[in-house]
């Protein structure tokens, strides 16, 4: 099993858009995959409860991240809360395999991932690279001075920055029709398609060993 738990402490980052379509990605490409749903919003939940009969099936799991191995999962992909900190951020990057850290390009954003970072830095599994993070980008629009402060930022990180994902009408269509992008047709999506590849592949093909 392979698990990704997309985090940052600072809410409306973007966690449930990577979550959700992580998940139909995985699920598209026939993987069994499960959905964690830690957040109180409960927004991947409600994702889920929309996603037509017709399309792969994803699994929810208990949010409450005590069962998260209870099924044979492929991918197991970990939505997790605003304010994460202490002892469950420790056990869910022990954990996990990679963690995903969304940003969007605003001080606020930028201030409260540059302490959680940090915090990740220190984390064991991390500094014994038994878990790998990367950083993403979200809804940036590369004409402002807001993204250009964002990638001097990400470049000063010293993790990955796999991609940055633009801020499209999209997203919140697919996101009301319980759908991943990977469920929609290639015509609406083909603009966006080129942004995954990298972050996907650096799910899929670095030399990495799920535990």
């Amino acid at each position: 099993m392979r698990t990704v738990l997309i985090a940052n402490p600072k809410g409306g980052c973007g966690k449930t858009t990577l979550a959700t379509n992580l998940a139909g990605y995985f699920a598209k490409r026939g993987r069994h995959v499960v959905l964690s749903d830690m957040d109180r919003q409960r927004s991947a939940t409600v994702w889920l409860e929309r996603r037509p009969d017709a399309l792969p099936l994803i699994h929810a799991l208990d949010g409450s991240g005590k069962h998260l191995n209870s099924l044979s999962a492929d991918w197991t992909i970990i939505d997790s809360p605003a304010g994460l900190h202490g002892e469950k951020l420790s056990d869910l990057v022990k954990r996990a395999d990679w963690v995903i850290v969304p940003i969007q390009p605003s001080a606020f954003d930028i201030s409260a991932t540059e302490v959680f970072l940090e915090i990740l830095r220190k984390e064991k599994a991390v500094r014994k690279e038994r878990t790998f993070v990367a950083m993403v980008g979200m809804r940036v629009d590369s004409r402002t001075l807001s993204a250009q402060k964002l990638q001097d930022f990400l470049t000063s990180v010293g993790f990955p920055v796999t991609t940055n994902l633009r801020d499209g009408q999209i997203y919140k269509l697919a996101a009301e029709q319980g759908l991943s992008l990977f469920d929609m047709r290639p015509s609406l999506v083909n603009r966006d398609m080129p942004e995954w590849a990298p972050l996907l592949w650096w799910l899929t093909n670095a030399d990495r060993k799920a535990k």
